[in-house]
């Protein structure tokens, strides 16, 4: 699903944030690193960031392995569906780069702390809301992604502050690799649970359990301050704003002046732009899928009379798990694979990685209009294509963010990063749930009122993302026009 689309693309740029400048004999009331390599307690730490970023993505997608449910619960149309999502992208998104400011200026792991003891509080509430306050619901969701957003931007630090460079890219892809399980376990914990107990609300009371285990962890293993690596480069980890030392001693440019300039000259980076627009049409689509997907295919199934319309307390889930499992297995060998076919094109065309993101879009575009065609007639074939739309689509992650490295200069990668994620959001993940929400309402207020409309109205919603991702392999086929030229610039 859809967040890793940012956070994937915050990896590369840690190595530059914190690589040749980094200190290696840390002094004071900190935690040292040893020049002969990381301790046994900084592993520990890693695997307790990695637990916490599970469970951070398993809550972010219990909605949508529940979303039948809730919408029969709180009565919601498909367009205040969708604004379910939307609303928490919005929240995390906006409350993001807050958190990178504070997380560079005041204590990590207290923040950490707070973070996950606020989004877990917010998680198990929302499972004791009533029906007559749908509202409430709706806020508790978007709390929720700020709480996330307060974990998302600052553990990633202190890993990059943990370990040398080598060492932090092995332990930063772990972390990251977290993300397609996290979001597929949310799907499976959400459709077990409503399976395993009748009631769909047990689905928001195992996470913040998780996320209490999760806590102690913290408070046990994690010590209390780690040295950053450097004072004169300090990375708002979102934000991507840096305020840098000047090459002269004793003159300091401001963050807002650095922005500033870094953001006019980004804009003419035609590579960075085309490439962060190709973004934004993969984060839409796997947005959508994300968010409809399970919905979509319980439709088509009451259309081929495999299943009875979902009339009782609680609704069939086997599509949530079959798509969970899906979202894990297509996540990790997309991203595997994508980052092998890169290593080895490259060799042969200095254009390789625009044209594998612009293949891998088209095609994946194909499987999805492909899976939406033969939905009513064989649910089979639609599990397959959408299995194949997801994994050509995952292929670009690690792709696009090696694209960005190496057509903008070191010194703006930051800023490149905090934009592309705005973007990307803003106009991705952020609007693609509610769009086909609301587009799905349309369709069926034209109609009368039926299972099959209910069924139509959706298929014809989500051609919208095989056209979009028809847009996004177009954009990247337009950056390799403006490729070679973009990377010897940066690197002069």
């Amino acid at each position: 699903a859809h967040e890793n689309i940012g956070l994937q693309s915050q990896l590369p740029p840690r190595e530059h944030n914190y690589g040749a400048t980094a200190t290696h004999v840390r002094q004071g009331p900190f935690v040292s690193v040893s020049r002969n390599g990381p301790a046994k307690r900084d592993y520990l730490i890693v695997a307790v960031l990695c637990y916490a970023n599970l469970i951070n993505f398993m809550d972010w997608f219990i909605v949508p392995g529940i979303l039948l449910d809730i919408q029969k619960y709180f009565k919601l149309s498909d367009g205040a569906t969708g604004l379910l999502q939307t609303v928490f992208i919005l929240c995390y998104m906006l409350a993001a780069p807050i958190f990178g400011y504070l997380g560079d200026r005041y204590n990590r792991k207290i923040i950490l702390g707070a973070g996950i003891s606020f989004w877990s509080g917010v998680t198990l509430g929302s499972s004791f809301i009533s029906e007559l306050y749908c509202w409430i619901f709706f806020l508790s969701r978007g709390l929720v992604g700020i709480g996330t957003a307060s974990y998302s931007t600052i553990a990633p630090t202190i890993i990059a502050d943990l370990f040398e460079e080598g060492k932090r890219t092995t332990m930063l892809s772990l972390f990251y690799i977290f993300i397609p399980v996290g979001s597929g376990l949310g799907y499976v914990l959400a459709a077990g649970m409503a399976d395993v107990t009748g009631d769909w609300h047990w689905a928001f009371r195992i996470t913040p359990c998780m996320g209490g285990l999760a806590l102690v962890l913290l408070i046990l293993l994690v010590p209390h301050r780690i040295q950053r690596r450097t004072a004169a480069h300090r990375a708002l980890s979102i934000s991507g704003t840096i305020r840098v030392a000047a090459e002269k001693p004793g003159v300091q440019r401001t963050a807002k002046t650095t922005w500033c300039q870094d953001v006019i000259s980004l804009a003419k980076n035609w590579s960075f732009v085309w490439s962060s627009l190709g973004l934004t049409a993969m984060a839409f689509v796997t947005g959508a899928l994300g968010m409809w997907v399970p919905i979509f295919l319980y439709r088509a199934q009451v259309v081929q009379g495999i299943v009875s319309p979902c009339l009782q307390e609680s609704c069939n889930s086997s599509n949530s798990l079959i798509f969970g499992g899906i979202t894990i297995g297509t996540g990790i060998l997309g991203v595997i694979a994508g980052a092998e076919a890169a290593r080895r094109l490259r060799k042969i065309n200095n254009k390789a990685d625009p044209l594998i993101c612009a293949a891998s879009m088209f095609i994946s575009a194909l499987c999805l209009y492909i899976a939406l065609m033969v939905a009513q007639d064989n649910i089979l074939s639609t599990f397959i294509f959408i299995a194949l739309g997801e994994l050509f689509l995952s292929v670009n992650w690690a792709v696009v963010t090696d694209i960005l490295l190496y057509v903008v200069t070191p010194r703006r990668q930051s800023t490149a990063i905090a934009l592309q994620i705005l973007v990307s959001h803003l106009l991705g993940d952020a609007s693609s749930p509610y769009l086909i929400g609301i587009i799905s309402n349309a369709i069926q207020a034209k109609n009368a009122r039926s299972f099959q409309w209910s069924f139509w109205s959706m298929q014809y919603s989500f051609i919208v993302c095989a056209f979009v991702g028809v847009f996004g392999g177009g954009f990247f086929l337009v950056t390799s026009f403006y490729i070679e030229e973009d990377r010897k610039e940066a690197e002069q």
